[in-house]
């Protein structure tokens, strides 16, 4: 009796050994469940919470000692990056608002200069002169535009907007410009297509992809509208000097790729892909036997 009695008591012993084992092993898993949804929590709402536990465990307590330490450094990481795109971006704006007080007075004297009689290799200088400062001015306005819808954050008025007369009233504004530069233009004609979208940045959108047309185009300019998952600008025309591993550095601001280019720092196809993407839309470049496409995605008008 008195043996079974002493197996009863271990038998006692190690159930409650068991369920403490059971208990404790439960309570973990809870706390592991609250860390994931924690740390959910964080990626959801953007917080900056520190990671608790409630339960006493050496292993447990070290896991998310050092997951806080990871979070801590990431943060850092993060809000330097920020300071330093903050700080890059005003220190553009500040040295647009420099350049554009002398760059006045350099225009100031050049009108004077035309009223005063000059010979014919003088006129021809003027002229010359006249054209670095015109470049000169949009590159500074280029900077000075980027950097403030970079920093900024702009109003949006999503609204359905007719791609197909947006796109015909931009392009008849710049045709003394294109027959200045000998360019044909052709435009595909398609029904309407309506797109959710702010009509004035998809103007900016357009007014740009001419631009760039005009600077680098080496013949003729096709501009087709065309429906895939998204509605779809398309210019396409000939260039040199570009290679086809280029396509997606046109959108980088600063980046020129040629000579011809750098006249306009590289950022008027890096607005594009801003102002596109703040519609919900994107951008995309091909470049094919020496003719560059730029395509340019906005979401449809389902409604």
């Amino acid at each position: 009796m008195e043996g079974r009695s002493e197996v009863n008591i271990v038998v006692v012993v190690l159930i409650v050994i068991i369920l403490l084992l059971v208990i404790y092993i439960g309570l973990i898993q809870l706390q592991l469940r609250s860390i994931n949804s924690q740390l959910e929590k964080r990626l959801r709402e953007h917080t900056r919470q520190p990671v608790s536990v409630e339960l006493i465990n050496k292993d447990l307590n070290k896991l998310t000692s050092i997951i806080n330490k990871y979070l801590k450094v990431e943060e850092n990481i993060r809000l330097k990056s920020i300071r330093e795109d903050k700080k890059f971006k005003e220190l553009i704006v500040n040295i647009s608002h420099d350049l554009r007080t002398p760059l006045t007075a350099v225009k100031g004297y050049q009108q004077l200069m035309k009223r005063e009689e000059s010979s014919q290799e003088q006129i021809k200088r003027l002229k010359i002169a006249e054209k670095h400062t015109e470049d000169l001015e949009n590159l500074i306005q280029h900077f000075f535009e980027y950097a403030y819808l970079s920093y900024s954050e702009p109003k949006i008025n999503l609204e359905r907007t007719n791609l197909n007369s947006l796109v015909e009233e931009c392009l008849v504004t710049f045709i003394p410009y294109l027959e200045e530069k000998n360019l044909s233009i052709h435009l595909n004609q398609t029904p309407s297509i309506f797109v959710l979208a702010d009509k004035h940045l998809v103007k900016r959108i357009i007014k740009n992809l001419i631009h760039n047309c005009i600077q680098h185009s080496q013949g003729g300019i096709q501009v087709s509208l065309l429906i895939e998952d998204n509605a779809i600008i398309s210019f396409k025309n000939q260039v040199k000097d570009l290679k086809e591993n280029e396509e997606e550095r046109l959108f980088e601001r600063f980046y020129t790729g040629d000579q011809a280019r750098s006249k306009s720092g590289g950022l008027g196809l890096a607005i594009v892909k801003l102002f596109a993407e703040q519609m919900g839309g994107g951008t995309q470049a091909i470049i094919q036997n020496n003719t560059l496409e730029i395509r340019v995605s906005l979401p449809l008008y389902t409604n």
